[in-house]
């Protein structure tokens, strides 16, 4: 995804406090005492359940996101300007407040280690953008080069006004019945099932691409459903040779979206070991983050290099 154009401005993250302070009153819902001001079209609130439809959404137009925490002063400040500048721009992009207490996994989603923390999302990609409550004049230079990079890349919808009925969505089409089984194994957090099914739809169809980005995503979240992320990363740290080491922090960096940290660490040991285990795990990988990324499109020549 084309970044926004120039430098960033250089923020201060002040106020930021680390999310594993202890659990705090429930959040006053907004418009009520206590609580945020009421949302409008141009600023919504969003939870765990509404999050696929905000990523939907961002294919249209962009998309703000900040996650904020009620006993938090600095996280209300930095919504406050957000929603300002929301107002302002009218439908240009839309901010979307997310209680990070209420919503851990939507924070968890974000890789969000404090609050508040404000994120961009076009065409469902996120963007970092900050951390903290820096002054507004900063944070309208910021909207403004998010702005620019949702035009680069395409999306250029504008959100509907309060008075405007939403367009109808499309319809879900229907997965075929092996991908519908996968699906509802992985719901129901049976994953060997999952498994099972798209392995059957790879024999039935060798060329599903589907299937085969499926499975290589099931089969990451199987082998590090159990993992130990201290313990992986001392493994690998102690013993920089050790394939099967590198392989398990390699899955971990990908699942955590460290996605160039665990290509250039496979491709450094393939160049080493030219081990063909190395090669098959960064294909696997490769299907779980597309093969049209970026990211996979330099790490395959990486990985040729290494190899030849």
């Amino acid at each position: 995804m084309t970044q926004p154009p120039g430098p960033q401005p250089r923020l201060d993250v002040r106020g930021a406090v680390d999310l594993s302070a202890l659990a705090r009153p429930k959040t006053p819902a907004p418009g009520t005492p206590g609580g945020l001001p009421q949302g409008s079209a141009y600023v919504v609130d969003v939870d765990e359940a509404g999050f696929p439809d905000l990523v939907q959404a961002t294919t249209r137009y962009p998309v703000v996101v900040v996650l904020w925490a009620g006993w938090s002063d600095v996280s209300k400040q930095a919504v406050a300007d957000l929603a300002q500048l929301a107002e302002q721009d009218g439908g240009t992009w839309q901010l979307a407040r997310i209680d990070s207490e209420a919503n851990p996994q939507v924070a968890a989603a974000f890789q969000a280690q404090s609050v508040p923390t404000t994120v961009a999302v076009l065409a469902g990609q996120p963007l970092p953008l900050y951390q903290g409550a820096p002054p507004i004049d900063q944070v309208r230079g910021v909207i403004d080069q998010v702005i620019a990079a949702a035009a680069a890349n395409g999306v250029t919808g504008r959100v509907p006004a309060a008075d405007e009925a939403a367009p109808e969505p499309a319809p879900e089409p229907e997965l075929p019945p092996l991908h519908q089984a996968a699906y509802d194994a992985i719901e129901r957090d049976d994953l060997e099932t999952a498994v099972a099914a798209y392995e059957q739809a790879l024999r039935e169809d060798p060329r599903d691409a589907l299937a085969r980005a499926g499975l290589a995503q099931v089969q990451l979240l199987v082998r590090t459903r159990d993992a130990d992320l201290q313990a992986v990363r001392k493994a690998a740290a102690d013993s920089p040779r050790d394939i099967g080491a590198q392989l398990a922090v390699a899955d971990l960096d990908v699942l955590g979206g460290k996605v160039e940290d665990a290509f250039e660490r496979l491709v450094d040991l393939l160049a080493v070991t030219k081990a063909d285990e190395v090669r098959v795990r960064l294909v696997d990988l490769f299907e779980v983050v597309g093969a049209e990324d970026e990211r996979v499109v330099r790490a395959r020549r990486a990985m040729a290099n290494a190899l030849y």
